[in-house]
């Protein structure tokens, strides 16, 4: 097994944009306090968890910003949305959240992408906005036994027909595994292919998984459910922010000139020299 042994804590600012955006993925090591994994992990244990269709040992559970306080609040989680406002931009729409339990015995899974341009029965239509990252909060240590990360570097990069978002792999000569610490998280670009490793340690690894896309990238369809609108009115206003209409496509204008009125003449977001930031 080939592991990813870069110094996470070592990337400056302009670092940490290039290998999400060239690597296709980011650990942020202790994104998580202690005390908040031990909470995360309280909250989780006794929650119902449906099986994936290929086993039982790989389970999960939708939704969970719902089910309690600590779950939505982690929605804006500062240190994490001020690193994603570098990435994507100010104005960010949250797509969901879900739980995620790998149990010894589980077989790994399979080398995929999350973003599918024309939506999916596995992912519906906001697999299909353009542009999203997913953060994977862990709450157990990832070792070389226990279901570590797994991704191929650059794999987002390719145009070539391997690299078709539909298509799925068992493994890859070039895949990466992805050992982190408790309380760490994957920043994940979500045309990257990427899957987990099997696990074959004697203990669970449980994972929360935060999506996240910057406004102007709407799904193709506009048929992402909306959200409740009593239980986003419940929310404070920190967090109302970031539940937009998930079918908002701003940005988009299939009439724009080539000319149009006001263009800039300055846009960091697309400024090389925003890999050398400190």
């Amino acid at each position: 097994m080939r592991l990813d042994t870069t110094d996470w804590s070592a990337l400056t600012l302009g670092e940490k944009i290039k290998h999400i955006e060239f690597e296709g993925y980011l650990v942020a090591p202790d994104l998580l306090s202690a005390a908040q994994v031990t909470q995360f992990k309280q909250l989780v244990a006794p929650m119902e968890t449906i099986p994936a269709d290929y086993s039982d040992k790989q389970r999960g559970r939708r939704a969970i910003h719902w089910e309690h306080p600590a779950f939505a609040e982690l929605i804006a989680h500062p240190p994490t949305i001020t690193f994603l406002e570098e990435v994507m931009g100010p104005d960010i729409v949250f797509l969901g959240a879900t739980y995620a339990l790998s149990k010894p015995g589980h077989p790994g899974i399979s080398l995929h992408t999350d973003g599918q341009p024309y939506g999916s029965h596995i992912f519906g239509y906001a697999g299909s906005c353009p542009a999203q990252i997913r953060v994977l909060y862990y709450l157990d240590d990832l070792t070389a036994d226990v279901s570590p990360f797994l991704v191929v570097p650059r794999s987002h990069l390719s145009m070539h027909a391997d690299a078709n978002p539909y298509t799925r792999y068992t493994s890859h000569p070039e895949q990466v595994a992805v050992p982190a610490k408790a309380g760490s998280a994957v920043v994940l670009n979500h045309r990257c292919f990427h899957g987990n490793c099997p696990n074959v340690g004697n203990r669970d690894r449980a994972m929360l998984a935060y999506l996240y896309r910057p406004a102007w990238a709407g799904p193709t369809e506009e048929k992402i459910p909306l959200w409740p609108e009593d239980k986003v009115a419940a929310l404070p206003p920190h967090l109302r922010r970031f539940f937009d209409n998930p079918n908002v496509r701003r940005g988009f204008d299939f009439n724009h000139p080539n000319k149009p009125p006001n263009m800039r003449s300055e846009a960091p977001g697309i400024a090389p020299s925003r890999w050398l930031r400190k």
